[in-house]
């Protein structure tokens, strides 16, 4: 079984973002991954402030080298991501630049979501430029989400139609197929 860690990408109140999470976390289990999701919210990693670049893994805060080996052990990952102002947000950039090597190698899908008709597509063209500079594939196939009032109740749970569910299984179908691929590359066997 292959290590996928869910990231959300929101920290504000009344964030949705845990609540997409959590169903594209279960969604994952129940298709053969061992899915862990992560809250950006509730890890709360200060703004960047290592003294040392992180491509030299020379990590000096505790909070660090367990974010470190958090990401290390993962096998792929799922960013699900709002869009703030045409771009994913601030959090998720800074937990995503804490790092360098971890990353590579690995492939990515991604959950976009906004309150407007556009899903967080731009959002998405941003986070997929900063992967690639990591070394990491994020995948075509993705899961948007326009509108996103209309899928939350008013206890803030996520509920998916069909053609997102539908959207998610193709995104663990492409994504179990590059995680298989790049596990080879990182163990270079080719």
């Amino acid at each position: 079984m292959y290590k996928l860690k869910v990231i959300t990408s929101t920290v504000r109140p009344g964030r949705k973002g845990p609540a997409i999470a959590k169903w594209i976390t279960e969604a994952a289990n129940s298709h053969g991954f061992e899915a862990e999701m992560i809250d950006l919210g509730e890890l709360n990693l200060p703004l960047m402030n290592e003294p040392v670049h992180p491509a030299l893994k020379q990590y000096e805060h505790d909070y660090t080298k367990q974010w470190s080996t958090k990401i290390e052990e993962a096998d792929a990952f799922i960013f699900v991501t709002a869009e703030y102002n045409y771009s994913y947000p601030a959090p998720l950039k800074n937990a995503i630049e804490y790092l360098v090597h971890e990353w590579a190698y690995k492939p990515s899908g991604i959950v976009s979501y906004s309150i407007g008709p556009f899903a967080g597509v731009r959002a998405v063209m941003s986070l997929k430029t900063d992967l690639l500079s990591l070394k990491n594939v994020a995948l075509a196939e993705m899961v948007n989400i326009p509108q996103l009032n209309q899928f939350v109740d008013e206890d803030n749970n996520f509920m998916a139609d069909e053609r997102l569910d539908k959207n998610a299984k193709i995104m663990f179908d492409q994504l179990v197929r590059w995680t298989k691929g790049m596990k080879a590359i990182r163990e270079d066997k080719f």
